[in-house]
């Protein structure tokens, strides 16, 4: 099979304004319940696009840790590439992709840097070897080799045994604020449902349907 004849055909049920509402949130939190009912523990993956002052892009996959009306959370390393460019660009842009629903949300927004008792808290949720792992990554700096990636593992847990392990003050969590939200439902023939909601200075969202 060539490359140019790989396509899906996308069946679903489309994408009313109706259905939709008029709060991006509020829709942003059904589907996302739907979509963990339908991929399970992948629902949470998102690509999380940044750009370093001089408009150099990146992205990568993170994983989504909370959402509400105060914003998106994820956490990582904060001497990181991603935490490089958001300090020199403090806006970032999320996609979620939930494939067996055709379904995409695109959201946009300025990035800050989330409390830290919600990182502690996060951080001691995490499992032991993911901590220890936060704390021996030098991220994004180059290493040696593998071996010394894990023998940075093997010290930090001779060093804290049984004890908890602290939160390093280089690793925690980002909250990206948003100011527009899209909305994407595959549709058959490629005529797919888009809207798009875009905070007004009032605090209250507008919504326009967009063309595929």
């Amino acid at each position: 099979m060539q490359i140019q004849d790989v396509r899906k055909e996308y069946l679903q049920e489309g994408l009313s304004e109706e259905e939709a509402g008029r709060d991006p949130l509020d829709l942003f939190q059904r589907w996302f319940e739907s979509a963990l009912q339908a991929e399970g523990d992948e629902a949470n993956m998102m690509a999380l696009a940044t750009a370093s002052a001089d408009g150099r892009p990146s992205a990568r996959i993170v994983l989504l840790k909370g959402f509400g009306q105060d914003g998106f959370v994820f956490f990582t390393n904060y001497e990181g590439r991603k935490a490089h460019e958001l300090a020199e660009n403090p806006r970032a842009a999320l996609l979620l992709h939930w494939r067996s629903q055709a379904r995409q949300v695109r959201i946009e927004g300025g990035v800050e840097k989330a409390p830290a008792q919600l990182s502690d808290d996060y951080f001691r949720s995490r499992p032991r070897l993911s901590q220890l792992a936060a704390a021996a990554s030098p991220q994004s700096r180059e290493i040696k080799n593998r071996e010394t990636l894990e023998k940075m593992m093997q010290q930090l847990q001779e060093q804290y045994g049984e004890e908890p392990i602290p939160r390093p003050d280089f690793w925690g969590g980002y909250r990206l604020i948003p100011d527009r939200i899209e909305f994407w439902q595959g549709r058959p023939g490629r005529l797919h449902d888009r809207l798009d909601y875009r905070l007004q200075e009032d605090g209250s969202w507008s919504r326009r349907r967009l063309a595929p």
